[in-house]
């Protein structure tokens, strides 16, 4: 990939702690020049809520990559600020990290990344700026310890065969660089959708573990709020309420997304499940 550097060069990673951003990040690694921005970055330390910082983060830069907080209480006031000081700044391209079926009634941060997407196109085209969003399926990644044998137990708040189409995280960066590096000429106005080469349930996966590497796992479904007395430490009530619906639209729903766009993105087959299983 050869970056166009006609408008700028530095590509700023908004959200650059998570593990979303760091992936991009190190996809982009000796490919661009990476601002990575966050609350707590010591070179670029940013903050969303206020905007405080965010236009010279993003002055001369070409690229911005936005991801938000995870079930933030209020996405599309974040990213409506940034988009702001990026057009202050000058850049001329602006990726969103959005998620697969972003208009789903029944989960509020779904709906909030559905309000940002329509914000995202209006606002870049009364500003002049090119934009592109990513929505990614959920993450094989967020089985990491039951895959490299970390851990043998696994308990998830909604059905163990609901079934999905788990994508890499490290496919979701690659695909992102690509984005950002070739640019606006080539991928302005397109919304990707990206998802895995299978579709798999819970179970499956578990099974797989153990078909693969002789591991016995043990798996099981609990209720949303045993899972919150368990896991949300930390989390306001806005953000268990938001968990709490996406767990219970789990619960009797699949989520699946195409591995079609990912795989022409990539220019291969999306990484399939048990080749991140150690």
């Amino acid at each position: 990939m050869a970056l166009d550097v006609s408008r700028g060069t530095d590509i700023a990673i908004v959200g650059a702690t998570g593990k979303t951003g760091r992936a991009v990040a190190d996809a982009l690694d000796g490919i661009a020049l990476v601002r990575r921005l966050s609350r707590s970055a010591q070179d670029y330390p940013v903050d969303l809520e206020t905007g405080a910082g965010l236009v010279e983060a993003f002055t001369g830069c070409r690229g911005v990559y936005f991801i938000a907080p995870n079930v933030h209480p209020d996405e599309p006031a974040l990213v409506l600020r940034a988009l702001d000081a990026a057009a202050s700044a000058g850049v001329d391209h602006v990726v969103y990290h959005s998620v697969a079926w972003p208009y789903s009634p029944r989960m509020p941060h779904h709906m909030d990344k559905a309000r940002s997407e329509e914000d995202l196109r209006a606002f870049c085209s009364a500003h002049g700026m090119h934009w592109t969003i990513l929505q990614p399926c959920a993450y094989a990644q967020n089985f990491e310890a039951v895959l490299d044998g970390s851990s043998s137990d696994l308990a998830v708040p909604y059905s163990l065969d609901s079934k999905f189409s788990f994508v890499s995280l490290d496919d979701v960066a690659e695909v992102a660089a690509r984005i950002l590096v070739e640019g606006a000429d080539i991928h302005h106005g397109s919304s990707y959708e990206l998802g895995g080469p299978e579709i798999l349930s819970v179970r499956d996966t578990v099974r797989l573990v153990e078909t693969m590497t002789g591991r016995a796992v043990s798996v099981e479904s609990i209720g949303v709020d045993e899972w919150m007395n368990l896991h949300s430490t930390g989390l306001g009530t806005d953000a268990q309420q938001r968990l709490s619906a996406m767990f219970e639209y789990y619960n009797d729903r699949d989520f699946l997304a195409s591995g079609v766009v990912t795989a022409a993105l990539l220019g291969r087959s999306p990484t399939p499940m048990r080749a991140l299983i150690r």
